[in-house]
């Protein structure tokens, strides 16, 4: 038997990791401009936890997680997405009552569905979010931060659209009307949308079926059934994103695809990687906390997939900063490979970033020259007995046609920030 990945369960090779690394960082620093603190959390729960926050009529909890019994006959699920796991934790540590806090977290979720580009069965997410405000103005600070991150990964030609789903009276008199209108084309609906017709109507307008466009299009708006609370909070998340420059589109048929939103959801859409449009999504959740057994707390975030958006930096030529090796140490003879150690590890401790990689396995120059080559360093730093026992080295660029030089240890690492400009 030929051993391989799962479908669906992706490696992530040295040369992709580069830009996980620069997408991770950069979201690492943006979420700190923001006063974000990091959270880890379990990648697998209990499966009742995903039941009761996801919802049970969802295409997540029907048909894509991973659940299974473990030894002790305790249903437990691969976690399909982070929020759940994170009210859990917010809850069962105390972080929630009577405060705010603002978290993040990354790592791998996990559902089965149809692997495509940017869609995978083991993927990796961004997950942001904010507790105990309730006020539009975190609804902004939420979609700025994205902004910002997209700005900071030189991205381009995201689209943001925005919609309000109404909290409270507006809930159950919008699906009174929705049911109304769906009835009337019930002959025309899919199965999975007449299963939902009476169990939960928001998720026909989520529905992916070509088949069901049209009828989708010309469903009733949410709109025009908010209540004057949430009108008046989805008027102000509009102006505080035109007061920070930021372009939406108000978008009355997006719903998002878990049950517990409510009020502010959005999505920042690409038409750059075909199907697979959405690149971040998220939304108001102020009942889930309580549903899931803690005091009232509102509640928003985002989530966005890490696969599909190095694609997307992929496909728009997104510069990624280098992370090859600045400078390869080479050595020859026993004396000198007992001075290249403690020359490597005297460089990396007096250049603060200096990415150094040392020899190892012995040969000739020419075939360390080689390695020296394909690890992509900037420069190989030379030494044999001789240059050991004078404690000097050759510096040769791999890059430029300039001419080697020997350069004391004691001058070199200034002659390297020099050369390298750090």
């Amino acid at each position: 038997m030929k051993l391989q990945a799962i479908r669906g369960f992706n490696d992530v090779l040295p040369a992709d990791t580069a830009a996980w690394q620069h997408l991770i960082g950069s979201a690492r620093a943006t979420f700190a401009e923001y006063g974000y603190q990091w959270i880890v959390l379990p990648v697998v729960e209990n499966t009742n936890l995903f039941k009761r926050a996801v919802g049970e009529v969802t295409d997540v909890v029907e048909k894509e997680m991973y659940t299974f019994k473990d030894r002790g006959d305790e249903d437990l699920s691969l976690r399909p997405e982070a929020t759940a796991g994170m009210v859990r934790a917010g809850i069962e540590h105390g972080l929630l009552h009577n405060q705010q806090q603002r978290l993040w977290t990354f790592g791998p979720m996990f559902r089965y569905e149809r692997p495509q580009a940017g869609r995978y069965r083991q993927f990796h997410q961004l997950d942001v979010e904010a507790y105990g405000i309730a006020g539009p103005d975190v609804d902004a600070e939420m979609i700025a931060m994205s902004a910002r991150l997209w700005k900071k990964l030189g991205l381009r030609n995201l689209r943001l659209e925005i919609n309000s789903l109404g909290a409270g009276d507006t809930r159950a008199s919008y699906r009174n009307a929705l049911v109304e209108y769906l009835k009337q084309h019930e002959d025309k609906l899919d199965d999975d949308s007449k299963r939902r017709l009476s169990a939960n109507p928001l998720r026909v307008l989520d529905s992916k079926s070509p088949a069901m466009a049209e009828i989708v299009r010309g469903a009733p708006s949410v709109l025009d059934h908010l209540d004057p609370e949430s009108r008046a909070h989805f008027d102000k998340l509009q102006q505080g994103l035109r007061d920070l420059g930021i372009d939406f589109v108000v978008n009355p048929r997006l719903v998002r695809g878990l049950d517990y939103y409510t009020r502010t959801v959005f999505e920042w859409i690409t038409t750059e990687l075909g199907a697979q449009g959405t690149v971040c999504a998220g939304g108001r959740y102020d009942n889930l906390v309580e549903q899931l057994g803690g005091s009232p707390t509102p509640a928003i975030g985002w989530a966005s997939g890490i696969e599909r958006l190095v694609l997307l930096m992929q496909k728009q030529g997104v510069t990624i900063p280098d992370a090859a090796p600045h400078v390869y140490v080479c050595a020859m003879g026993e004396t000198a490979d007992r001075a290249a150690s403690r020359l490597a590890e005297g460089l990396r401790e007096a250049i603060k970033g200096l990415r150094v990689v040392l020899n190892a396995g012995g040969g000739k120059l020419k075939s360390q020259l080689a390695r020296a080559d394909r690890a992509g360093a900037r420069f190989a730093l030379i030494l044999g007995d001789e240059e050991a026992a004078a404690e000097a080295v050759q510096v040769k660029s791999l890059r430029e046609d300039t001419p080697q030089t020997q350069v004391p240890w004691a001058e070199l690492p200034e002659a390297l920030r020099a050369r390298l400009h750090l």
